[in-house]
């Protein structure tokens, strides 16, 4: 229907591309604050349907608000703002992934990550999991997926314990900590030649700590007092679980900060020094990898200033409402890794 802002172009009999513009477009546009909605469908018979990345599932009865389409057909629509770059992810040589929330929610595996796993081995891909959560290491990782049904190796993890103890160890070598945190911490720390100290540490080191009390909080926070730097493996206030979230590391470090009037400084994403080391053992310029996460304010912006593909998933802890609030926005938004395979290239 040329003429009403409604134009179609079939490919075959089972695919169609439809360009729509609402009148509150056209009057933003007539503001001159022009703003395209480009909807993409592709049609399945409606015996096998599936949520898409647009969050919903639209009978062909009935697809456009105010609009009717006739048929026995549903389409599965995937909504981009023509201003947002669509990823062409078989062109892209290199893959960091965030862990929680992207993959998996605490011990259960999220849909299609399997499949997305799957299809990075398949097409040999360079992958890296890029996780904040300190309390893993990499071997520990590889056994938790392992119990998952997946076969990912130790050499594609990456955490922000190993980014905390290397940087540590590059600024002041062979230094000690007062550290709180799991495994994963701890090991990466020794690793380095770090040692714990809990009368006179060079740095008090905060990761995610099942052990974390007011005994301990107080020792923290009286060792920075007394000339102790300030680290925190992460920056993740939370963490989503089965059955709701769990505080993280930010939120572990923060009754220090206030007690003490320390500025804490961490080292996991969105800081660019794990970027750049998580680029360099894929062997990738930034500007052949994506950045695929569930949060904003950790992968999004990590990717974003690193100089990354950006795309972010929606079963994480971030919503498609919480994307707003931020004064940058992925490149593409996805209800989970499992709809990345099925992305059409560029």
């Amino acid at each position: 229907r040329h003429g009403k802002g409604l134009h179609f172009c079939f490919f075959g009999a089972a695919r169609f591309h439809l360009s729509y513009s609402s009148p509150a477009q056209k009057s933003r546009r007539a503001a001159g604050r022009k703003e395209d909605v480009r909807w993409y469908f592709t049609l399945r018979y409606a015996a096998r349907t599936r949520p898409c990345a647009a969050g919903w599932n639209a009978s062909a009865w009935n697809i456009l608000p105010g609009g009717r389409m006739r048929g026995k057909l549903r389409a599965e629509a995937r909504i981009r703002r023509t201003d947002m770059e669509m990823i062409d992810f078989n062109a892209k040589k290199g893959f960091l992934c965030d862990m929680d929330g992207v993959i998996y929610h605490g011990n259960h595996i999220l849909p299609g990550a399997a499949e997305f796993i799957h299809w990075l081995q398949d097409t040999h891909k360079e992958y890296l999991f890029l996780t904040n959560n300190s309390g893993m290491t990499p071997r520990e990782l590889h056994q938790k997926l392992g119990r998952m049904g997946l076969d990912v190796p130790e050499e594609h993890f990456y955490t922000s314990a190993l980014a905390t103890a290397a940087f540590l160890a590059d600024q002041t070598p062979r230094c000690s900590v007062y550290a709180l945190g799991e495994a994963g911490l701890l090991n990466a720390l020794y690793d380095r030649g770090i040692t714990m100290n809990d009368v006179n540490p060079d740095y008090v080191v905060i990761g995610e700590a099942r052990a974390y009390s007011l005994d301990t909080l107080t020792k923290a926070t009286n060792l920075v007092l007394a000339g102790a730097k300030l680290i925190g493996a992460n920056s993740d206030v939370s963490g989503p679980i089965e059955n709701g979230i769990v505080p993280a590391c930010r939120a572990l470090v923060a009754p220090i900060e206030m007690a003490t009037g320390t500025q804490a400084y961490f080292c996991g994403k969105p800081n660019p020094l794990m970027m750049r080391t998580g680029l360099r053992m894929l062997g990738c310029h930034s500007g052949e990898a994506v950045m695929i996460g569930d949060r904003m304010d950790t992968d999004m912006v990590a990717g974003i200033e690193t100089g990354l593909y950006t795309a972010l998933v929606l079963s994480g802890v971030t919503d498609r409402t919480d994307i707003k609030k931020f004064p940058y926005r992925p490149q593409l938004v996805l209800n989970g890794v499992g709809d990345i395979p099925d992305v059409p290239a560029k």
